[in-house]
């Protein structure tokens, strides 16, 4: 979801920015400097992991406490197992790492929805969870 992605896109900034604060203030300015321009920090992997490992973090905080992103709350969806409690957080990583599949599949795994009987996709299979609406509160 567009708002989703907003709010990721910022968390993943500023988690790269404190990342190479960080390195910049091990290995010091000038070295930092002469790493970048020769193209030695191009695809750190170690950056690559800490931004994943935010990206789960982001997701699974709001999939295990409340079930919805900010963005799930506007569209009013909530992810959550069967009997209407929160998923674990075993259960988050395997809908985030099945969603990452999907988007490699070319979104296969979104469209997958289209054909199963409860209406789930990849993600909601292997993690056992399922999205529902969540009714409109009065005001």
């Amino acid at each position: 979801m567009f708002y989703d992605f907003l709010l990721c896109t910022a968390l993943l900034i500023v988690t790269a920015g404190a990342y190479k604060l960080i390195q910049m203030a091990i290995i010091g300015e000038a070295r930092m400097r002469e790493l970048t321009e020769a193209g030695a920090l191009d695809g750190d992997p170690l950056l690559s992991t800490v931004l994943l490992f935010a990206l789960f973090g982001f997701f699974a905080k709001f999939w295990t406490h409340g079930g919805q992103t900010l963005g799930m709350q506007v569209w009013g969806v909530r992810v959550q197992n069967a009997d209407g409690s929160a998923i674990s957080l075993w259960q988050a990583l395997l809908r985030f790492v099945v969603s990452i599949a999907s988007w490699l599949c070319l979104g296969l795994g979104f469209f997958w929805v289209l054909i199963d009987k409860r209406k789930r996709g990849w993600h909601d299979i292997y993690s056992e969870s399922q999205l529902v609406r969540v009714p409109k509160q009065k005001k």
